[in-house]
């Protein structure tokens, strides 16, 4: 099976290609195309497919990760939309929580308000209500709801969202007025929520609807464009897309549901740091891609994903209450922009150089300062090497955009002014990772730091060192990570519906019939997209929480019939759970049930890589250049010799010790002085951080203070 991944970062557009048959593994990377995504898309899978000496009508499967979604939502460019909603209920959007995102300050945006997804000239109502038992309180007005589309369609939205009170009980309603909105104005891009998120919690439901609808008009166009030129260059498969739920969804479910796609590209970066883990022998993994533009992060426990809270899935200042890997992105990039600001502090990001201009010494009109020219002046990027030498880093430009930025106003040498960035930027990817590992109870000794994206091993050792992970794991293809993370997943649709029970008065019967009806909707979605039936896999998910809490636990629930032995599971499976996230339980407490799940899978064959050649301790076949770099020793900036050695002829077995500079076509990756790699039967490169001398010391003064306590 041929098949190629494609992920479109803000910077680059990485590909990977695979041939399961011969074993072939080719990477490619090229600017992003700002302006129109899909033609660096394009040109990459054509360039891509010469290269490996086939035509685009040979591949089987093409993978795609975007972030067109969350650029859309994060820079307020979507479609101008209209919401339909019951009379009464016209500000849902603008009121939200009523929570502030200071809490202590009078005088601040409230982004949700400041940037609506809906204008309120926009939020018309109709006379309509369902109780809150699915009983129809008053009838729909059609005549009020025909007038309301018609203001619309001359008000010239180009999206309509309909979201009615207790919908995801009783949908009749706004299945008419969809109805009707498909008779008098079928070239709008309609949001209906009891199609699109049949859950309770009325606010982040109008939210996720509408963004459903703000995202919709120009992800349809995107991917429909996307598929046409594709079909020109002679492509036989449909594309698939990665979904903020780890799975992969048909073009199709992508334009009806693009709100799904909001996490897209970061979630691919996860899942191949995850399947590269496994493959090393990591079960336990922190991932960390970063890329041009920004850093993602996540932590996987065993090889599990870890899903956000549904109140906490937000894109921007806006709830998008799907099912979203969890998974953190901060401005920390290769094109972070380095400056000083008004007060005299010396900040880098989250504003990036992109694409276009990029850093200066991309040599394309970029002046600005950048993480990339920082670490040319520092040595670590070698203007010859930087992607294997098919593009050339102008070393002077990076050198006078620091001299006449940061340095200047600083009163430094450019090559501390340049650590001193490169240092801002790991420590806020360190607080990143804390965050999300520490905060959360997880200890950072107990896992490997998996360096992804084009900048991801330029900054692991560093912060593997902080952090306290004990190694580093560079994947043979780190730059283009994301990518193989497309193609190492499955097909994965997820379905809700709001249960509202408690499984001390659980009514088995309707319980059942909830999970077989979302179970057959989406085995007929996998059906649809070719799965045959040995390939699809079902898993039942209830979202539990204690009796007067207001958040809930996904738990995995057994499948089978509803009766006592489940529910005694449920009940011992979620208090486990809850212990393990909040470190209590309340086991004389009722549990209560507000949602159940289905997630259908259908899985993909399984990605394999061969095997490295073995060769013995020393690198010396792989060295191409002796000179010097910058690096903190105890503490203080020096110039010290250091070596370069080209990836690609490093064989399993052989030896680095730091400082070194390892080049390959997508990325870089440095070992400090004091840490030494080795690499792998599978061609990872292994940093190993816990036997370095300044990690023993760092260890040591812990020991100590934590002594004196």
């Amino acid at each position: 099976m041929k098949r190629i991944g494609v992920d479109v970062g803000g910077t680059f557009t990485d590909l990977i290609y695979v041939d399961d048959e011969t074993g072939t593994v080719l990477v490619h990377k090229l600017p992003t195309t700002p302006d129109d995504p899909s033609q660096g898309t394009v040109q990459g899978i054509r360039e891509l497919t010469e290269e490996a000496g086939e035509q685009p009508s040979s591949l089987d499967q093409v993978f795609h990760g975007t972030t067109i979604a969350t650029n859309i939502v994060i820079e307020h460019n979507g479609a101008k939309v209209g919401l339909i909603t019951t009379e009464g209920y016209r500000d849902i959007l603008h009121i939200a929580r009523h929570k502030k995102p200071l809490n202590f300050s009078n005088y601040q945006d409230l982004p949700w308000q400041r940037y609506p997804i809906v204008r309120r000239r926009y939020r018309l109502t109709v006379p309509e209500r369902i109780s809150r038992d699915g009983s129809v309180l008053v009838p729909l007005d059609e005549e009020a709801a025909r007038a309301q589309v018609r203001a619309l369609k001359e008000a010239g939205v180009e999206a309509v969202a309909v979201c009615f009170l207790f919908s995801f009980l009783n949908g009749d309603h706004e299945r008419r007025v969809a109805e009707i909105v498909r008779e008098e104005f079928p070239e709008a891009f309609l949001s209906v929520s009891s199609d699109v998120l049949p859950q309770y919690r009325e606010y982040e439901r109008f939210s996720t609807v509408c963004l459903n609808a703000f995202v919709g008009p120009k992800v349809a166009s995107y991917v429909g464009r996307l598929e046409s030129e594709l079909r020109e260059l002679g492509l036989r498969t449909h594309v698939h897309l990665m979904t903020s739920a780890s799975g992969v969804a048909t073009p199709d479910a992508a334009v009806q549901r693009p709100v799904n796609l909001l996490m897209s590209g970061p979630v691919a970066g996860v899942v191949g740091g995850i399947w590269a883990g496994k493959q090393a022998g990591y079960g336990n993994v922190i991932t960390l891609d970063v890329g041009g533009t920004s850093a993602d992060i996540g932590l996987a426990q065993e090889g599990r994903l870890r899903m956000k809270h549904l109140l906490d899935t937000r894109v921007g200042p806006y709830q998008a209450m799907i099912p979203m890997v969890d998974v953190d992105t901060i401005g920390a990039g290769g094109g972070s922009i380095a400056y000083v600001d008004q007060g005299g502090i010396f900040r880098v990001g989250p504003r990036s150089a992109g694409a276009d201009p990029g850093p200066a010494a991309y040599d394309r009109g970029g002046t600005e300062p950048t993480a990339t020219d920082a670490m040319v002046n520092l040595g670590w990027l070698q203007p010859e090497a930087f992607l294997g030498g098919g593009m050339t880093l102008r070393a002077d430009l990076a050198r006078t955009a620091f001299e006449d930025g940061p340095a200047k106003a600083l009163g430094m040498s450019v090559e501390e002014a340049s650590m001193g960035a490169v240092q801002i930027l790991t420590h806020s990817m360190v607080q990143s990772i804390e965050e999300n590992s520490v905060r959360k109870g997880y200890d950072p000794r107990d896992f490997a730091l998996v360096a992804e994206g084009g900048a991801g091993p330029l900054f692991a050792a560093q912060i593997a060192l902080e952090v306290g992970t004990p190694h580093v794991l560079v994947p043979p293809y780190p730059g283009v990570t994301a990518a193989m993370g497309l193609l190492a997943t499955d097909m994965v649709y997820e379905e809700v519906a709001t249960a509202y029970q408690r499984l001390s008065s659980l009514d088995r019967d309707a319980i059942q019939a909830l999970f077989e009806r979302l179970e057959a909707k989406v085995r007929a979605q996998l059906v649809e997209d070719g799965m045959a039936p040995e390939q699809i896999v079902i898993h039942r998910i209830a979202d539990c929480r204690y009796l007067g809490q207001g958040y809930e636990l996904r738990v995995d629930v057994p499948a089978g019939a509803v009766d006592y032995a489940w529910e005694e599971r449920v009940r011992a499976d979620f208090h486990d759970i809850h212990e393990r996230e909040y470190s209590r339980r309340f086991e004389e407490s009722d549990i209560e049930v507000p949602n159940v799940r289905v997630r259908g899978i259908g899985l993909m064959p399984p990605l394999q890589t061969a095997e490295v050649e073995a060769g013995d301790q020393s690198p010396d076949h792989a060295l191409r250049h002796e000179g010097h770099a910058w690096f903190l020793v105890g503490g203080t900036l020096q110039k010290v010799p250091t070596r370069s050695y080209e990836r690609t002829a490093l064989k399993a077995g052989n030896r680095l010790t730091g400082p070194a500079i390892v080049n390959q076509y997508d990325t870089t990756t440095v070992i400090p002085p004091g840490m030494a790699a080795h690499v792998d039967r599978f061609g990872n490169i292994v940093i190993e951080v816990a036997a370095s001398a300044e990690a023993k010391a760092l260890a040591a003064a812990a020991d100590a203070v934590a002594s004196e306590i």
